[in-house]
Parts: C-alpha cells; structure tokens; sequence
C-alpha cells in the first residue's frame, strides 16, 4: 500500500547507516569502502581532532573563580592546568607560570648565566615575564676581588731607618726576607719563620740598600761607606767586597752576573761579579743622588730615578741614558716595569710630585698618570694580574692596589704610622711586605695566585703572631 510516515523513518533510518558504515570504512582502511566479507569494529579518529577535543575539554573544566576567590590550596590548580596547556599541547603563548620554566633544568647556556648571577653552580638567573633573562642580570657587574685590609702578620724590626733614598728590603727567589736594620743585616725565613743575622759592618758603616740575586743565593749589600758587598746566604759568607762610590749606596739591581749600583756620588757603577774589577762601566747623567733603580725582565734595558726629579733609561752597552723623562716634580725612588708588556714602565714621584707615571720605553713616550695625593714611595707590578700596588708616606702612609690600565683603586690599606717607604713581594706573587719607619714589617695578601696554580692562602702556612725579626 501507500507508505506510511513509519515507512519513511525507517528507510532515512537505513540510509544514514549505511552512509556511516562507508565513513567507518574509509577510516578504517586505505582499500576503499568495507565489503561485506569484511568486517571493521574500531573508530580510530585523527591525532589533532584528539588534541582539538582535550584542548576544549581543559578549557571547559577550568575553574572560573578569581584566585582571590579559591580556597587555601587550591590556587595551585589553575597554574598547574595552565602549565600542562603550555608543555602538552603546545601553546604559543604560555602563562608566566610556563615562561618561568617552572621545575625545569635550564640549557647550558642558561647555566653559564646561572653561574655568573650568584657564583653557586646551581644558581638560577631571574627572568622576566617573556622568559629572557630580565635587565637587572646586565647591571650585575662581576664582583670585584676583595683584598684584605689588615695583615696577616707584623714584624717588630728595630732600627728600621726612615729615609726615603734608602732600600732596606727584599725578597728572594727562595723565600727569604732579608732587612738591613742599622749596621746589620737580617734574613727571615717566610717557610720556617727562623731569624738570622748575615752579617755586622760594625759602628762605623750602616746599611743603605739590599738586593737578592734572581736565583737567590747571593745578597748585595750596599753600605754608607760607598762600598758593594755580595754575601753567600746559604753560607752566611762574606764573598765579593767592590769600592769605586765616594758616598753611600742607596739603590742596588742584578741583571744575571751584572750588578748594578747607584750611589748619593750621582753616579751609577755596572759591576760584573765574576770579573776582578771593582767595576766594569761608570754611567753619568743624574744630577743628584740616585735612589731608585731596576732592570728589566729581559735584561735589556736598565731604569734609574733620582733625586733631582729625573727617571733614565740605559741600555746594556750605554754609558749615556738612551730615554730622559723629565715630567717628574720630585724625587723619583719608585720603579717598576710590566712584567705582561714589554718597554712598559711605571715610576713615582715624590711630595712635590705625588704622581705615578707610565712610560713606552720602546717608543719613548709618555702614556699615562695618575695623582695618587701623597708622596709614592715605591712600585711593585704583580706578576700574576695586570696589577700594581704603590706605597705612600706624606700624608696618607697608605698602601694602594691599583687596577691597570684603568688605575682604579681596587684597594686602599692602612696600619703604618709612618712612611711606608720600603716594598717587596713574594716569590709566589700574591704576597707584600711592607716597612716603614714604626719599625715594623707588614706582611698583606694582595695579589690571587698565578692562574696555573689554584686559589690557596699562603698566609695560614705562617705564624700569625707579632715576632722581632733580631
């Protein structure tokens, strides 16, 4: 008969399965429609309408509520819902809870920035709120090296002149401090803390200057006589005594087998200690007494300042200064040169002067000074960093650490209570010793070990209590 609406219903009915059975089918298989010898039971949907529907499925079950609105412990659930939207479905704009990189390790990278931040290898730099280290880690300057400010040891040294134009310190290659104190010279051993007195001149001479040979083994000895002594340490043996000064020697420097003197005669005598002459070449040109002088570490060239405010240059042949500066104001005592630049030298002028100037001894050109406010006594340049330390006596009786070529002040240490007007340093470099006329010997860390060595602190190997050195 005529269909009927149920007819109807159940013919759409069988449609629409049919059509589903086809789409099923396609899904199911890559060989076209099902036939009907072959069966599919399984729906296996695509991988990013899956994403699709969790993606809605955590958007909807997200808590509307305002934080301020949650109870206590719920305010971790929103962030951890965003936190696995950001990492497991890949969104492109995460909250700052994922920029954050919440209980995530940082790259390399990130760990190098980490380090520089706070020192601690597991540090973590702050970021900021796009996931980039934030500005402030720019304006995190590296920490400045600290350097004690009191020593670590003092040595009562009686009879410790105070004269300006006098060199009464040094420090061997083997760890000896040797001092003159009046008419006598003393050695200190920094390993063993042991005192012992080379030798006596006698009431009618003092010590006007000291200087170790570079291996050490041999001590000049320059007197108020005008006469150039060379002592066997080990032996505490009496083996060369020179003449050839009329007045004091102040200022002593060994180049190999030369040494060199420097007398208040004006002159300065190069003396060859394996020959029998008392000298081998006399140099001119100082116009006054001459208290400061120092070779280079190649042996070439030979830097003396003197009292009447100039600072010479001499080669190994010359019997004329090869370089004159004239810049200076005052006397000229301090004297160092570069161990890391070749021809660079430093020297320091006097109360008048008050300066510390640079030099090109290679091109012969001034560079740079700087006003340290006081009278600069002596120079030391570290080995081990591109540092050096300036002693002070009128008015400050100060010791300065310098940063070079900025001359910045890295440090400023007080405890004389006069000038400071005697300077050596250790074999080891990262050691100062200091003397002046308070009769006492300062003994500060200033400088780190060399870079080949670790960071070690020598000063713990050492008796810190207050000793006399005779």
């Amino acid at each position: 008969g005529a269909p009927t609406k149920r007819h109807h219903a159940c013919a759409t009915n069988e449609a629409a399965k049919t059509r589903e059975m086809g789409v099923m089918a396609a899904y199911a298989s890559p060989e076209g429609p099902a036939t009907p010898s072959r069966r599919y039971d399984r729906f296996i949907p695509s991988r990013r309408s899956a994403e699709d529907a969790d993606r809605a499925r955590m958007e909807a079950s997200e808590d509307p509520r305002t934080p301020a609105e949650t109870r206590d412990g719920e305010d971790g659930g929103a962030a951890y819902t965003q936190l696995l939207k950001c990492e497991l479905l890949g969104a492109k704009t995460p909250p700052s809870s994922c920029k954050g990189r919440v209980l995530r390790f940082g790259g390399e990278e990130e760990a190098k920035t980490a380090g520089r931040s706070t020192g601690s290898p597991f540090a973590r730099a702050p970021v900021g709120d796009d996931g980039t280290p934030s500005s402030s880690i720019g304006n995190l300057a590296k920490s400045a090296r600290k350097v004690p400010r009191s020593p670590f040891k003092v040595l009562d040294a009686p009879a410790l002149q105070d004269d300006f134009y006098l060199n009464l310190v040094d420090w061997s290659s083997h760890n000896v401090l040797a001092v003159g104190l009046a008419n006598c010279v003393y050695l200190w051993s920094a390993c063993t803390s042991k005192v012992t007195r080379l030798c006596d001149l006698g009431p009618q001479d003092t010590v006007c200057s000291v200087s170790w040979t570079q291996r050490g083994t041999y001590l000049a000895v320059g007197t108020g006589r005008g006469e150039v002594q060379v002592w066997d340490a080990a032996k505490c043996k009496k083996v060369r005594k020179m003449e050839g000064h009329r007045s004091r020697v102040g200022a002593l420097a060994w180049s190999a087998h030369t040494l060199s003197s420097g007398s208040r005669d004006r002159s300065i005598l190069q003396r060859d200690v394996r020959a029998p002459d008392d000298f081998a070449m006399k140099l001119s040109g100082h116009k006054s007494e001459v208290c400061g002088l120092k070779w280079s570490y190649d042996d070439r060239e030979l830097a003396s300042g003197g009292n009447d405010n100039q600072l010479f240059v001499w080669n190994a042949a010359s019997t004329a200064p090869v370089l004159r500066f004239t810049e200076h104001s005052a006397a000229v005592k301090g004297i160092a040169w570069s161990p890391h630049q070749h021809g660079l030298l430093a020297s320091g002028g006097g109360t008048a002067d008050r300066c510390i100037r640079f030099w090109n001894t290679s091109t012969g050109s001034a560079l740079n000074y700087v006003d340290t406010g006081s009278q600069v006594c002596n120079l030391v340049w570290s080995k081990n960093v591109n540092e050096i330390v300036s002693t002070h006596g009128y008015s400050q009786n100060q010791i300065i650490v310098w940063k070079y070529p900025t001359m910045g002040k890295l440090a400023t240490l007080t405890g004389h209570s006069y000038r400071v007007l005697y300077l050596a340093i250790s074999p080891d470099g990262q050691t100062i010793v200091t003397g002046a006329g308070d009769e006492t010997l300062r003994f500060w860390n200033v400088f780190p070990a060399p870079k080949s060595q670790g960071s070690s602190n020598d000063s713990s190997m050492w008796n810190l209590n207050r000793t006399v050195i005779r």
